[in-house]
């Protein structure tokens, strides 16, 4: 047996609990709306709103929807043990929402001008996850 020892001495990485309805939900073709309507916590509706919003042009809607899905995210990892940084690892689906929310508030937030809050997010997603920053970018 291998035991793996964070030798950083860093937090532990943060796993959000699985939210199955909304995901299956969505992956269904069921519109990002009606399941955030239904599902008003889940980072992941939010998120594929931002990303719909941004791809018809409407930015700011696009930014709305990111800040919401970003601070229900934030929401769900403190009520599961994350104390303000530390890794949110890609690899975890659950974790995904909230990163692809922060994504799409930092690229939201460069494309309206807000230069510190798109500076703020990418460092955060990068810190959070490396690899949900390579995968989004």
């Amino acid at each position: 047996m291998t035991i793996h020892q964070n030798l950083l001495g860093g937090p532990p990485p943060t796993h959000l609990p699985d939210d199955p309805e909304p995901r299956e939900l969505l992956a269904n073709g069921t519109p990002p709306a009606d399941v955030a309507a239904k599902y008003p916590t889940s980072s992941l509706a939010w998120a594929q709103l931002a990303d719909e919003a941004y791809e018809r042009g409407s930015v700011v809607e696009s930014y709305a929807y990111a800040r919401t899905g970003y601070h229900r995210g934030l929401d769900a990892l403190r009520r599961n043990g994350w104390k303000g940084h530390g890794p949110v690892p890609w690899e975890h689906d659950p974790n995904r929402g909230f990163l692809r929310a922060l994504h799409a508030l930092a690229r939201a937030a460069g494309d309206i001008g807000e230069q510190e809050e798109y500076e703020r997010c990418s460092q955060f997603l990068k810190d959070s996850s490396p690899t949900a920053a390579q995968t989004l970018s």
